[in-house]
This record gives structure tokens, sequence and C-alpha cells, in this order.
């Protein structure tokens, strides 16, 4: 594949996140190339409104469409599995809306398939994408700031108490961890020396018994420690906070940020640190996924499978187990 050929892409799903990508195509001066989902009228209507030729009756047929390259999956996470097993297995590239899979397991076998056909598959985790953190990982890796120590994460929302909506349903997978939990579990990754090995945390369930809220306390070989507070039914700022050893990093809407601040422990003094922008977030996402289906490249696989193996050991010792998993 020439740099010149155009990489077509498809969306699965029509929801709020997938209108969020195609409005990141057309801030690149691009559309979809195809869309499909269960229900043909809002397909119909997606389409039209950003302008994307391709329309599938059956979303099926993206998976054998030669004609596409790329498959953009934003439907809920507990439908992930079934529709990367057949994409994978079509010899598809895979960027999947976060949460990737239920568990652990489910991802290994998209990751063999993955490996078996020789495509990309990614999760669709802005952290791992926002220019901020490239330059936040250069100026802790200079050594400016001496060891990662301590890495303290809040994110909170309050939803109301409906317990058929996506957030507190079993049967949609709902739950702060696959929700907002695996943001904070993926920066904390991106910024230690290896995964924890050691997990302490205290969980409140909804009603439906899906993990509301849970205060969560992790160490790793390396002694590094990180703290999670996270709730879907009480306001916190999604603030994170890294720790070194000569200063400290402040970053205020982690999931997409695009300024921090790094604090000398000694002086005090502050320095504003700023890279990409905010509403540029999904269009980080293309670009990176494009550079590596055309020349191979990191997509933080490796840190998604580590943070799947936290999120998945955490739900067990919690009970809290989605109607695919029995």
């Amino acid at each position: 594949m020439s740099m010149d050929d155009k990489l077509r892409w498809a969306v699965l799903g029509t929801g709020t996140i997938a209108h969020q990508m195609a409005e990141a195509f057309q801030s690149m001066g691009r559309a979809l190339d195809a869309v499909g989902s269960r229900t043909p009228a809002k397909t119909a209507a997606f389409a039209q409104k950003y302008g994307i030729p391709k329309v599938y009756q059956d979303c099926g047929e993206m998976f054998t469409d030669p004609e596409i390259d790329i498959i953009y999956l934003a439907t809920p996470h507990n439908t992930h599995i079934t529709y990367l097993e057949k994409a994978l297995s079509q010899g598809k590239h895979v960027l999947c809306e976060k949460a990737i899979t239920l568990n652990s397991e489910e991802l290994a076998r998209a990751m063999g398939l993955a490996r078996e056909h020789r495509v990309v598959l990614a999760e669709a985790m802005t952290i791992y994408h926002m220019p901020l953190y490239r330059a936040l990982l250069e100026r802790v890796g200079s050594g400016d700031l001496g060891r990662v120590e301590l890495i303290q994460l809040n994110f909170g929302s309050f939803k109301d108490y409906d317990m058929k909506n996506r957030f507190f349903s079993p049967d949609l997978a709902g739950g702060a961890m696959l929700d907002i939990g695996v943001y904070a579990l993926s920066l904390a990754r991106l910024f230690l020396d290896s995964n924890p090995d050691q997990i302490k945390s205290f969980v409140r369930k909804a009603p439906t018994g899906v993990d509301e809220s849970a205060a969560i306390a992790m160490s790793n070989r390396e002694g590094q420690l990180v703290t999670a507070t996270l709730s879907l039914h009480a306001r916190q700022p999604k603030r994170g906070v890294i720790s070194c050893e000569r200063g400290y990093i402040e970053i205020s809407g982690y999931p997409r940020a695009d300024e921090a601040v790094i604090v000398d422990a000694q002086t005090g003094a502050r320095e504003l640190v700023r890279a990409g922008r905010t509403a540029d977030a999904l269009c980080y996402e293309v670009e990176d996924m494009e550079r590596a289906v055309r020349e191979g490249g990191d997509m933080s696989l490796p840190l998604t499978a580590d943070v799947m193996e936290l999120m998945t050991a955490l739900r067990r010792e919690w009970g809290v187990v989605y109607p695919e998993e029995r």
C-alpha cells in the first residue's frame, strides 16, 4: 500500500460517539466511506447527515466488503467481541471503542485473530493518542522530574437512577469500570513502569448489581502507587496528578486533555505545557490508526491488554458478572 492510497473507513453504530467520529472526519476534510447499524432508518439518516456514500442494509456486509479497509466499531461494548471476530477474521483493521472487550479472555481471542490475519487492532482510547501525553512522557523520560512515584486519579459524573439505561444495566454491560474506569487506568498505565500486581479496592453497587462507585489502590513491582476513585452517581473532576521525585504534573479533563501544569516540588514554580487540541481528539486516533495500517507501529495494544487485565480482576473481585460471561 502506497502512502497515496486512500484508506477507506466504515463505522458500525450510529450513537453519540459515532456522530463525533463522523464530525472528526468532516473536520479533516473527509467523510466516512460507509455506515451500518442494526436500525436501517438510523443508518440512512446518519449517512445523509454526514455525506456517507455507502449504507449497508445488513451491517454484516461491511465485514466482507472489499472496498473497506478499516472498521470503526462504535456499538455497546458487550457486542464488541462478536463484531471483532467477524471483522478481524475477514482481514479488516479495527479501531474499537472503549472498553475494547468485556474481559481479558475476549481480548486475547481478538488479539489472536489480529495476529493471524496480520491486521491492526486498536482501542479508541484518546489518552494514547493525544499529543499532550507524548509531550509529558518525553518530559518524564528526560529525568528532569525524577521517577514516577504516585498517580492519583478521579473520574465521576452524576447519572440519574434509571436502571434501564446503559450506565446501570447489566444487559448492556453497565457500570463505572468499563465506562469511565478504563480512562483512569489507561492514564495510570501509560506512566507506570509495569502493570500493577497488587490491588485493593472497595465498591458500591447500583441496585442492578453493576459497579456504581469504587475506590481503588494499586502497586506494581517497582513500588509505584496508584489511587483511583470512580463514580456514576457523584460528580468529581476528571483530574489526574502524576507525582514524581522532584515535581508533579496536574491534568484536568484528562481523557482529551490538551494542557497540563508541571509544579516544581522545591520552588513551587508552575509551568504550563500545551500540546494538541481537545477538539481534535478523535482526529489524532484516526491519524495514528492510518499510520499503523500503512507503516506498522504502536497502537498501544499491550497497554490496552494490561488495563483489561486490571479491570477483569477488579470486576471478578466485586462479583460483577455480565450475562455474556455466565
